[in-house]
């Protein structure tokens, strides 16, 4: 099977909410939406935002826990970058989850959750660099 991702959806409580989220800190423009979902163009993928209730639905009524065992990431091309995007994502509604810091395995990296409590990991990652299109290659 080919190793891919093509859609992450994320279920949200406010779509208007959400919206304003990520198009004002951090700054994405979707690239279709009407009133049920916004689609956003990433790297090689599809960011979409849905209303939960909605999402759980389509999934055939399966309630969806309020805080899932994963955590997105946003890697950034400097140290300095982590601060200035973190200040910007808690000054759009984002709440602060892990202050930044030097994980143990190296870099800078610090974590803040959405208005919908979903978590977000922004990081500099000497070996997991994003190249100017935004894609990211480990390099080991």
């Amino acid at each position: 099977m080919l190793q891919s991702l093509s859609l992450i959806t994320l279920g949200v409580a406010d779509l208007p909410r959400s919206r304003a989220f990520y198009t004002q800190a951090f700054g994405w423009s979707p690239v279709w939406e009407n009133d049920m979902t916004i689609f956003y163009q990433m790297n090689g993928f599809l960011l979409s935002t849905f209303p939960q209730r909605a999402l759980e639905e389509d999934m055939g009524g399966r309630p969806l826990a309020s805080q899932g065992a994963f955590s997105l990431a946003h890697n950034v091309l400097t140290r300095g970058a982590v601060d200035k995007v973190i200040a910007r994502l808690l000054a759009g509604g984002a709440t602060l989850v892990r202050a930044p810091d030097e994980p143990p395995h190296g870099g800078y990296r610090g974590y803040v959750a959405d208005p919908d409590g979903h978590a977000w990991e922004i990081a500099w990652m000497p070996g997991i660099m994003p190249d100017a299109d935004g894609f990211v290659t480990m390099e080991v």
